[in-house]
């Protein structure tokens, strides 16, 4: 076992050392060191990824992976326990370390069963690590689940206003698209013909051209609806309303962006015919994501459904980006993963900090919080800034690569339609302006519309250095993206080769 499982189960074993904790302290405590150890542990990754490549596998497809661990699990069944790491993996587990290591900053006042509640956090977030970095199926899917479980839980407990209906509205969502996932692994390891689940080998089958046109879309939308794919978005909103903040941070800035990086890493690369069948018909129903996901931000009156539906809008872009087939909507796709999954981490963040002074998240009973919030007020704007694409924030790198993808177009579609729905898709800049400004203008500008706002408090220290980090995060992505896209391109090229046979 090497580094790579040591990223897998750091937060594991973390979430076993909190079970036998005493006080709420001590739980607290050893939560935030083993995430500061993992964000530790994730960087010396990073550096070693780029200075002193190790143990590189490359396969016959051309994908090159770093740090592999390989070994037979079940060789009866084909199964193996595979780890390996390239650039897009990278960037999710770098992205996924920030988001827990501030969501346990973000969580510092849960009281309430906190011994069940960061170990159950801790394990989703194992869930999450061991998909990033999985490369046989069956351990994919393990991980998979161990990442969506714990969410009912986290949601039906510790959430708030109809959080049972949430919690099970979500779950069952998440597992409608689990059953899609299942049927597709299963075809595909009877079909190949091999007796493998190992995601290296699968590529070398040819899968005739029947056999993609209908595994393809099983597993688009089966990774879509985690993706909050037009029509199965509708378990999202509702989730992020109702998840508790650092639940919503996960939720929203890591958990979603499995979906895209399952159509990126799996159905693209493993049925690349198949993707040349569908990826036009699935762009259309990403840009209804992200129109329909920035209209219906408009109207709501709730902060986080507010920012929920942004999510949907943002996420679409992910996929738009998957489903452009070409380098650069590529690089967008995995951009933008990075860039909204910090982005709306401080964005939910923020909205519990706000909730627990005002202990309301309607907008319109919100105002001129800026005079008593300027910390608060000034980071949700940063925030608001690089959701519509501000220049010098991550938004605007990501969101202009997959626009361009969108509009350069590939050889197996139709131009004429890839640039009609780019162009809509990117009308959706305008309307995310004017709810984001709009929005942030009743909540923080103007006049204090409550007296007992007055009295209430900015940022502590703990919410300072939480929303620090994920600013200079997007400030970092935004100015310095040659760090991401170095990392990312070599791993998007056997993709890309993979389409080009």
């Amino acid at each position: 076992m090497g580094i790579l499982s040591l990223i897998v189960f750091i937060p594991f074993l973390t979430a076993i050392f909190i079970l036998f904790a005493k006080s709420p302290k001590t739980i607290k405590s050893i939560a935030l060191a083993g995430t500061g150890l993992h964000l530790l542990a994730s960087f010396v990754l990073t550096y070693l990824f780029f200075n002193s490549p190790q143990n590189i596998n490359p396969d016959p497809t051309g994908l090159s992976l770093q740090f592999v661990e390989k070994w037979d699990w079940f060789s009866s069944f084909g199964v193996s326990y595979f780890l390996g790491v390239d650039g897009i993996s990278l960037a999710m587990i770098l992205l996924t370390s920030v988001i827990i290591f501030t969501g346990v900053l973000a969580s510092w006042n849960v009281e309430n069963r906190s011994k069940e509640f960061f170990a159950l956090l801790l394990l989703l977030v194992t869930g999450v690590f061991g998909v990033f970095v999985s490369f046989d199926l069956f351990l994919f899917f393990i991980f998979y689940e161990v990442a969506v479980l714990p969410m009912y839980l986290l949601i039906g407990i510790w959430g708030t206003g109809p959080k049972e209906y949430s919690a099970m509205k979500l779950t069952l969502m998440l597992m409608l698209g689990s059953a899609f996932l299942m049927v597709a692994f299963l075809g595909l390891f009877h079909l190949s013909g091999l007796n493998t689940f190992d995601m290296t080998k699968l590529a070398q089958v040819n899968f005739d051209l029947q056999t993609q046109r209908w595994i393809f879309p099983t597993l688009f939308v089966g990774f879509g609806i985690l993706g909050a794919l037009y029509p199965f978005h509708t378990w999202s909103p509702d989730g992020h309303a109702s998840a508790p903040t650092a639940v919503s941070m996960l939720h929203a800035g890591v958990l979603m962006k499995l979906g895209g990086y399952g159509a990126l890493r799996i159905a693209v690369y493993l049925l690349p015919e198949g993707a040349k069948e569908w990826a036009l018909f699935f762009m259309a129903l990403t840009t209804i994501n992200i129109l329909y996901g920035s209209l219906g931000a408009i109207k709501q009156k709730d902060l986080k459904y507010f920012t929920a539906y942004s999510s949907v809008s943002h996420c679409g872009m992910v996929l738009f980006g998957v489903a452009t087939l070409n380098f650069i909507g590529f690089k967008g796709a995995v951009l933008q993963m990075v860039s909204h999954g910090l982005m709306t981490g401080l964005f939910f963040s923020l909205i519990g900090m706000v909730y627990g002074r005002t202990h309301t998240r309607i907008i319109n009973e919100m105002g001129g919080l800026a005079k008593v919030m300027p910390w608060l007020a000034t980071s949700f704007y940063i925030a608001g800034f690089a959701s519509l694409g501000l220049p010098s924030l991550s938004g605007f790198v990501a969101e202009s690569q997959i626009f361009m993808g969108g509009f350069m177009g590939n050889p197996w579609h139709d131009l004429t339609w890839m640039r009609v729905l780019t162009v809509l898709s990117t009308m959706s800049i305008v309307v995310t302006a004017v709810y984001v400004l709009r929005g942030l203008a009743q909540v923080f500008m103007g006049p204090i519309t409550n007296l007992h706002f007055n009295e209430l408090t900015d940022a502590s220290l703990t919410e300072k250095v939480t929303t620090a980090l994920l600013i200079a995060s997007l400030f970092f992505v935004g100015l310095y993206p040659k760090f991401f896209v170095d990392m990312i391109e070599p791993a998007i090229n056997p993709i890309i080769n993979r389409l080009n046979m």
